[in-house]
């Protein structure tokens, strides 16, 4: 009966043997499908290099038309359209923009969660008594990092909210300087104009004085007056011309058109008198609208986390998980792991004192901002009461100087003075009338840059979800 059972026995052993193997390698099989199925999905969320070369020379607009948001028909540009093209064109502020997606980028690593740490290792058995091979394994969490990624996710978002503060700031600025140009070249054209009237009259009577000399009626002492003066009037031509070539260049530049682009500006500005009493009330307000101080407020907000996190990470850099083990002879093991540093002579004492001292500074430069903030505004207004003063106290001898020219331009139409006394007449008025162009000038750029520093025409409050007290 033995005899007859072991053959069927022996068959039957094999027979679960050979479905073992078949069922382990259909496990392999799966297990392999698994793991190739989870590192697709691992590496389809992962980031892939893409080369960006670098752009070879382009070339500036030369019209005005071909402008982001330019006007249609070729026209007069009053300051409000400049500075819409500037904000729209600008290559400074384009470039300072990239800095928002820089700063959302580290927003973004700064809020991530710490990755757990595996590890492992096998012992493959060499000698010795056993039947297997030795492993560990274990999955643990930095905890520290926990710990301190709340203050590190605030920073992080104070600092981006700066940058964008910044930028508006620095936007702001540029269209400050497009209006200073602007008043630049206006009142720069109304002078050159005076200039020119004033150097052809000089001239004029410069190459008369030459001819008298070369005729002998006059002496070249005599004629150096004339010579001089209309060489004097000549080089202040020439200076002026160059200046308001460079403010044409800069305005360009600030729009992004090439240097020898024609842009159309009005002949005149009609910018209204500042309300002191309204500027005193904005000067209340610069802590919450001015993007500059509003920077510095979110600065000084992202240190304040920075040295919260500074002071949590003072504690030792701890870990927590989980490990197993197994031995060659299969004794298994496991349990909860953790491990700590020692915090004997590193207690993080140096980054505390970093962010400490980062934090004064920031505290320091802020309250001196806005103590200078006030003082430059306060120091303009009062500029501009002496500028607008002397502006008017001109007007009665300026318009005096233009009756005296009328009547000189009679006299000498009809004999009665010489051309040299009559040019005198003329150079004088136009003196005055150029200092008028030159008050005028100083008021206007006054004005703009007061408007500037009290953010005329910004919100009441800029939108941020916190302002440091």
């Amino acid at each position: 009966m033995r005899d007859i059972l072991e053959p069927g026995l022996s068959l039957s052993a094999r027979s679960i043997t050979r479905g073992l193997e078949l069922g382990g390698v259909a496990s392999r099989k799966l297990a392999t499908r698994l793991g190739l199925w989870s590192a697709g999905v691992l590496l389809n969320g992962c980031a892939t290099y893409h080369a960006l070369p670098l752009p070879g020379p382009g070339k500036l607009p030369d019209q005005l038309s071909e402008l982001h948001g330019a006007p249609a028909a070729r026209t007069t540009l009053d300051i409000t359209t400049i500075e819409r093209l500037v904000l729209l064109n600008n290559p400074d502020l384009r470039r300072a923009r990239a800095e928002h997606k820089v700063a959302q980028a580290q927003m973004l690593q700064a809020g991530l969660l710490p990755n757990p740490a595996l590890n492992g290792s096998l012992g493959y058995l060499i000698s010795g008594v056993g039947d297997s091979t030795a492993w560990t394994a274990g999955i643990s969490e930095d905890i520290r990092a926990l710990v301190t990624l709340a203050p590190r996710r605030a920073a992080a978002k104070a600092a981006a909210a700066q940058v964008d503060a910044s930028l508006l700031w620095q936007e702001w600025l540029t269209v400050g300087q497009a209006r200073l140009l602007v008043v630049d070249l206006v009142e720069g054209e109304q002078l050159a104009t005076v200039q020119r009237h004033s150097l052809d009259l000089l001239q004029q009577r410069s190459d008369r004085m030459r001819q008298s000399v070369t005729d002998g009626n006059h002496d070249l002492a005599t004629a150096a007056p004339d010579l001089a003066a209309a060489a004097d009037a000549q080089a202040a031509s020439d200076d002026l011309q160059r200046r308001l070539l460079g403010q044409r260049h800069a305005l360009n530049a600030l729009l992004g058109l090439a240097p020898d682009a024609v842009v159309l500006l009005p002949t005149r500005l009609d910018l209204p008198a500042p309300d002191m009493t309204e500027i005193r009330q904005q000067m209340e307000t610069l802590p919450r609208r001015r993007p500059d101080l509003v920077a510095l407020q979110l600065g000084y907000q992202a240190q304040e986390a920075t040295l919260r996190a500074a002071v949590l990470a003072q504690f030792p850099t701890l870990s927590f998980g989980y490990s197993a083990s197994q031995d060659n002879s299969r004794v298994r093991n496991g349990g909860p792991a953790i491990s700590f540093e020692l915090p004997i002579f590193d207690r993080n004492q140096g980054n505390i004192a970093i962010a400490r001292a980062t934090r004064q500074q920031l505290h320091d430069e802020y309250r001196d901002r806005l103590n200078a903030a006030h003082g430059e505004i306060d120091a303009l207004l009062a500029e501009q009461v002496q500028a607008r003063a002397q502006l008017a106290a001109l007007q009665p001898p300026l318009r005096g100087a233009t009756n005296d020219v009328a009547h000189a331009e009679h006299a000498w139409q009809a004999g009665l003075i010489d051309l040299r006394g009559y040019v005198d007449l003329v150079a004088a008025a136009q003196s005055r009338q150029s200092a008028a162009i030159a008050l005028e000038k100083a008021v206007l750029e006054q004005q703009v840059a007061i408007d500037t520093l009290v953010g005329a025409g910004m919100p009441a409050s800029l939108p941020q979800d916190v302002i440091a007290p």
